[in-house]
């Protein structure tokens, strides 16, 4: 191949033959010390393989010689760091990025890598392993085949890869070694309808040399390709290559050695042929046969100039960057027929493209793969996306522990049937499991396995469960997402401090007091004083009911106001003013009596529950013991919140629960207990009456059914769960499990109050001020209008007086229409009021008398 590419740079580029035969010969590993020891060759082109390239780069370096190879693409080659080693192609880690953003595109959790058991096959596990782990795929197993493997040793690892739930394979090997495998590939139905396989540039730019069958067995692979721009220089080169090696497909290996040819002659064109020689050595010593080639004198300087080579080759632009080229663009292809097809472009800046002058914005926006690859035909002549994972049918069906509790059968019990002896497991857990694996687009075959002893008491806690899944009251915990997968909730989540309640009315001779604060109390007292008081103010000159002695005066006052409350008082109102407040009393005290019987019907015929205790805090500071499920992580929760160990009691059922409390601490009980929102609906479904919920101190997510970390299926069960959660199935499970014991008790979750309709509280000021404020402000206004008038007629040293002093006029028609509507048989009282007022003005005012 060397020979090949050097002649066609002789008779195409180079016309000096002395000076090709002097600086590239053809070579080999075996050969190479004897051609740089006897030719005293000035460079060397090659090698081929990644393994050779380990041996010549030493060489290299002990002799001084560049090495400049086209197809030694393996990473490991880096570490190396030799200054006499450069690579005229691209490194294979440069491609792990454009793998991995077709694995994030399509959404797939788990991949297996199938290389050749070589240098060329390792050297790109550490970066496709790094680049797969930063999208958190996971990759199960590795396959690792032999170069030189059998076409039996071939069957049995793809055997193997066949009972495996993974269906996405990357593939790194060699061109020979590739078609082998696929052509077996197809022969055992690995190429069917669900399978992926990715194809590194190692394979996919040199499909061409792939013969017909290998092809034919590689339909609707994807490829990862190195991008070679096209240009009309390209193609004339092309078109020159067909004529002379019509038989030989020119691929990007080959444009890479071109180019390296080219670099190499203008490096040693622009260092001249000057000092073409190598230092004597002295073959008397006991010296190694590496150490006796000698050292080039012209290799320094052609490294120097070699390293600042730049110019466009037909692979792209050339330039040595640490010593080896840099991609900028790799091409995504589709094998279909007998050929690969293009369907997009991934480029470090922007990602998977379907055209490269696709602006960055665009790509932003968009969210379906279609948008950035175009159509694929997947293995089987497939046109929908692969899942990338499924249960094979000929693999092993899933195992599914199953926690053995003693208590809270409901959400996850084990029993053993009496007829077939066999363990029934049953429960809402696992009825709403069994829902949703019917949602699921696929069959899931899977046993259940209770863990328990042979005793059949329970083996342990969770976090012993060690299965393929786990379905049961599992609580999503941060702590346990460290070593397990879990899919979304399927139960609603908290944790609940559950307390005792009692009646807090004590219902004694005082009970009547109660409906009311005693502000509200104090406040209706003084405005029943002050509605009375001004009543009789405005009315105290112009009506005689409010006439009379002081005491008689006082308790007209507060007769009026209170008998407001039961019956309309027998004196008559007659200013305006007094009218207009009295009426206005009148609805603020139906307002109050209709309050008030209520308030007191409410309180005497019902139960004011309230909790013994109210918080967590108290629980803590007071050192009471509490209590808390069994085989729950709530222990370590009430540990880290401050609870002493010897404080906490564990119990398994809600009659144990019911009974630790009722015994109370003094006598061996608790205060409260702690329960996860699924355990608390089914004891407060039965003991509703003398428990209640107070606080909700510890957020968690629910319970979520659990697999192995990277499990494809958590995504898919997590859609499922999600389906079946939002459907009428889910709310008939809830319905048949939650169902309450004691009819009576409401719903926790819906409902967490257990008397919302019957409990009450006292009435204060705050439910009746604007009221009070009103009737306040027509007191002033009824005073303020009376005292204005009033003001207006009399003079200031005479208030009192004029005040005691009734109005004459006002009077002499109010006893009028008294006497007229009074009964003849009847004495009356009124005239002989008048008749002594009259007798009084006429001796305190001579002028009337003499008119």
């Amino acid at each position: 191949m060397t020979c090949l590419f050097l002649y066609f740079f002789l008779i195409n580029v180079w016309s000096t033959p002395r000076l090709i035969n002097q600086c590239f010969l053809p070579f080999d590993v075996v050969t190479a010390l004897k051609l740089i020891k006897n030719k005293q060759v000035m460079a060397i082109l090659g090698p081929q393989t990644s393994m050779q390239a380990h041996f010549m780069i030493d060489i290299g370096q002990k002799s001084q010689v560049p090495i400049v190879s086209y197809s030694a693409t393996s990473p490991s080659l880096t570490s190396l760091r030799s200054p006499y080693f450069f690579r005229a192609t691209y490194e294979d880690s440069f491609q792990v990025n454009a793998i991995s953003s077709i694995i994030k595109l399509f959404g797939w959790r788990e991949v297996v890598i199938v290389y050749v058991e070589n240098t060329f096959g390792e050297g790109i596990m550490p970066h496709l392993t790094d680049a797969l782990q930063e999208i958190n795929v996971r990759i199960p197993y590795r396959s690792v085949i032999s170069l030189n493997a059998t076409y039996h040793e071939i069957s049995l690892e793809l055997s193997k890869m066949m009972t495996m739930p993974t269906r996405v394979f990357i593939v790194h090997m060699s061109t020979s070694l590739a078609s082998r495998i696929f052509t077996k590939i197809n022969e055992i139905g690995l190429m069917k309808a669900g399978y992926v396989w990715i194809l590194t540039n190692g394979i996919a730019d040199q499909l061409s040399s792939i013969n017909e069958t290998g092809i034919e067995a590689m339909q609707g692979v994807l490829g990862v390709k190195t991008y070679v721009r096209k240009f009309k220089e390209l193609e004339k080169f092309r078109a020159r290559w067909r004529k002379m090696f019509p038989e030989m497909e020119l691929n990007a290996f080959g444009l890479w050695a071109y180019d390296a040819v080219t670099a190499l002659a203008i490096a040693i064109e622009e260092a001249g042929t000057n000092n073409m020689t190598f230092s004597n050595v002295d073959l008397g010593r006991n010296v190694s046969e590496l150490e006796a080639l000698g050292l080039s004198q012209y290799g320094p300087k052609l490294i120097q100039i070699l390293s600042q080579v730049q110019f466009k080759g037909l692979a792209g632009d050339f330039r040595f960057f640490k010593g080896q080229l840099q991609p900028s663009v790799f091409e995504i292809v589709n094998v279909i027929g007998t050929k690969e097809r293009s369907i997009g472009f991934w480029t470090e800046e922007i990602g998977l493209v379907k055209k490269l002058d696709q602006e960055q914005q665009s790509v932003g926006a968009l969210s379906t793969w279609k948008d950035h690859l175009k159509h694929i035909i997947w293995p089987g002549e497939a046109n929908s996306v692969p899942k990338g994972w499924e249960i094979p049918t000929n693999g092993k069906r899933l195992r599914i522990g199953v926690p053995k509790r003693t208590g809270y059968t409901d959400l996850v019990g084990v029993r053993k049937d009496p007829i077939t002896n066999s363990q029934v497991v049953e429960g809402f857990c696992i009825a709403f499991f069994k829902a949703v694996t019917e949602a699921m687009p696929y069959d899931v075959s899977y046993d259940f396995f209770p863990f328990e002893k042979s005793d059949g008491t329970p083996a342990g806690d969770h976090n012993d469960l060690k299965y393929d899944a786990v379905v049961g009251d599992t609580t999503i915990l941060a702590n346990r997402s460290s070593y397990v997968d879990f899919t979304f909730p399927y139960t609603k989540s908290g944790v609940g401090l559950i307390v005792p309640v009692e009646d807090q009315v004590k219902r004694d001779s005082i009970s009547f007091l109660k409906p009311l604060t005693w502000k509200l109390w104090m406040t209706s007292f003084f405005f029943f004083f002050l509605i009375g008081f001004t009543v009789w103010f405005v009315e105290h000159r112009i009506n005689p009911d409010f006439r009379g002695p002081a005491k008689y005066q006082a308790s007209t006052i507060f007769w009026f106001a209170f008998s407001t409350m039961v019956f309309a008082p027998r004196e008559r109102v007659l200013s305006f003013g007094a009218r207009l407040l009295v009426i206005t009393w009148y609805f603020i005290v139906l307002v109050l009596t209709q309050s008030y019987t209520a308030s007191l019907a409410s309180l005497l015929t019902t139960r004011q529950l309230d909790p013994t205790i109210t918080s967590m805090r108290s629980l803590i500071e007071k050192g009471e013991k509490v209590g808390y499920t069994r085989t729950s992580f709530i222990f370590g929760k009430l540990t880290e919140a401050g609870f002493a160990r010897s404080s906490l009691i564990p119990f398994d059922t809600a009659d144990d629960c019911d009974e630790l409390m009722r015994k109370g601490p003094e006598n061996g009980g608790v205060s409260a207990a702690f329960m996860e929102l699924p355990y608390m609906r089914l004891f407060l479904g039965q003991y509703c009456k003398a428990y209640q919920v107070v606080e909700e101190p510890f957020s968690v997510d629910g319970f979520g059914f659990v697999f192995p970390i990277g499990s494809p299926l958590v995504a898919d069960v997590s859609r499922a769960i999600l389906k079946v959660a939002e459907s009428t199935k889910g709310r008939d499970l809830e319905q048949a499990f939650f169902k309450n014991k004691d009819e009576t008790c409401p719903d926790p979750v819906t409902n967490p109050d257990p008397n919302p309709s019957t409990k009450s509280r006292q009435l204060g000021v705050d439910s009746f001020w604007v009221l009070f404020l009103i009737a306040f402000a027509m007191c002033v206004f009824t005073l303020g209008k009376f005292s204005f008038f009033f003001f207006k007629k009399t003079q200031v040293n005479n208030l009192w007086q004029e005040f005691n002093q009734p109005d004459m006029d006002s009077y002499l028609n109010r006893v009028e229409k008294c006497s007229c509507s009074s009964s003849p048989h009847m004495p009356n009282n009124n005239t002989q009021e008048v008749n002594q007022a009259n007798n009084q003005s006429d001796t305190s005012n001579p002028t009337s008398l003499s008119e």
